[in-house]
């Protein structure tokens, strides 16, 4: 293998102070930067902002730095692969037709250098989670959205912020009992032959062997920068702290 492949999550752009975000923006435009110098390929599993509905004419401002950094990318011919977060109340073709980016609606399952990856978000694969699950179905609902899109973007998004927040709290102050339901799902896809299971959502970074294979929670940007890295033959989580500092 020439280049490793990289996997970040849970970035969650606009959800913190003007500076921090500013900050926050900076590293992952020089990790953007990185990986267009040192890797084969990147996946985003969710969350890349802490809400993101995109309407057919508009889309939030801000971050056309992070725009540009993956752009760059796909021009480069460095495949983006985005696998849709809780937070992704709407993806329609932005990212697509002007990024360059693959959007993939739920779990993705793939092979990098013989090894099977199963990849997901993390949201809805809790097996007690059921009112989640359903405020999932009614959040992917085209009809629905098309309803939603009729609103005046300046509210429109003014309200998924707000829901965001609420399913961030959710999602912080769920308890899934003694286990870690996510873990527990991990480890049952691993038992089907899987060598690595991949998630994010639960912003708890985690690396967990089982059997023959790994199960591997990337954490979250908010407290501390990181990304997956597997160079053909094992997975680390690195640390990201800048160009200079890493």
């Amino acid at each position: 293998m020439k280049k490793p492949v990289y996997f970040i999550s849970d970035t969650h752009f606009g959800l913190q102070s003007r500076d921090q975000e500013k900050k926050k923006e900076d590293l992952l435009v020089e990790f953007l930067i990185h990986t267009k110098e040192t890797a084969s390929q990147l996946y985003i599993l969710g969350d890349l902002f802490d809400y993101w509905f995109e309407y057919r004419r508009v889309i939030q401002k801000g971050y056309f730095r992070t725009f540009t950094g993956i752009y760059n990318l796909t021009e480069a011919n460095i495949p983006v692969k985005y696998i849709i977060g809780n937070h992704d109340f709407m993806h329609r073709d932005f990212f697509e037709n002007e990024l360059g980016v693959e959007i993939l609606p739920d779990e993705y399952s793939t092979e990098i250098e013989g090894k099977k990856f199963f990849l997901a978000h993390g949201d809805g694969m809790v097996k007690n989670d059921d009112g989640y699950k359903l405020l999932k179905k009614i959040l992917r609902n085209k009809k629905l959205q098309n309803i939603y899109s009729l609103i005046h973007p300046d509210l429109g998004i003014w309200l998924a912020s707000s829901s965001s927040k609420t399913s961030r709290n959710y999602t912080e102050q769920k308890n899934y009992g003694e286990i870690d339901g996510l873990s527990e799902s991990a480890l049952e896809i691993l038992e089907k032959g899987f060598d690595y299971v991949i998630f994010g959502h639960s912003h708890q970074r985690q690396e967990l062997k089982h059997r023959n294979g790994k199960y591997i929670n990337l954490g979250t940007w908010l407290d501390e920068p990181c990304y997956g890295k597997f160079n053909g033959l094992e997975f680390e989580i690195i640390n990201w702290l800048g160009n200079e500092q890493n």
